[in-house]
């Protein structure tokens, strides 16, 4: 598939839709795809306070502002992600922030990973459907560029940990504490590189 534009116009959530989706779901103790056991209720009511303090806290960093200004075209943010997943949650504000920022360049819709098997499967990270993913298109819905599902930095770190940790809650400890202490900044960085090289 190298054009999303019925995707991202026909299934695609906003941001706003998608944080209400998982709310909603959540008050049927369910969440987002076929597991609602508890530890993925667990997870998803954790990952809701994530993208709140995201939301609140989050700002976009001058030089990412800079690269914003500078593009002279405008594009889709097309993000698979779910409701449960831990890095997505403190991903996708952020890209919500972009849209707010330049609502003229951007736009940004949502699709959950396991109702669209075919989609992330064209875009598997190491032989998985790790999300979140962010396609980038152009306004006729041509895929130029992508990212995730994670800064690489954070990538390559979590490489390391899982030769050293077998506990999975542990894991994700750590994952979620390199989260808070970059504030985001690694992943503005890498989307501002992401973003720079769009037009030249």
């Amino acid at each position: 598939m190298s054009n999303y534009s019925n995707i991202f116009v026909n299934e695609g959530l906003t941001y706003s839709k998608y944080r209400n989706l998982i709310d909603s779901l959540l008050k049927s103790n369910k969440t987002t795809g076929d597991d609602h056991s508890e530890a993925m209720l667990h997870y998803s009511k954790m990952n809701v306070q994530r993208m709140s303090r995201v939301d609140k806290t989050g700002v976009l960093n001058e030089a990412f502002i800079q690269a914003i200004k500078k593009l002279q075209k405008s594009y889709q943010l097309l993000v698979i992600s779910e409701g449960w997943c831990g890095d997505a949650a403190q991903i996708v504000p952020i890209f919500e922030k972009m849209v707010e920022f330049a609502p003229e360049k951007f736009s940004l819709r949502f699709v959950l990973r396991d109702k669209n098997l075919p989609l992330i499967d064209a875009h598997l990270t190491n032989g998985g459907r790790a999300i979140p993913v962010l396609l980038l298109l152009d306004a006729n819905g041509e895929l130029i560029s992508k990212w995730g599902p994670r800064p690489e930095t954070l990538q390559d770190l979590l490489g390391e940990w899982k030769t050293e940790i077998s506990d999975m809650f542990e894991l994700a400890e750590r994952l979620h504490l390199w989260y808070a202490r970059d504030k985001t900044q690694t992943t503005q960085l890498e989307l501002t590189a992401l973003i720079s090289d769009l037009e030249n």
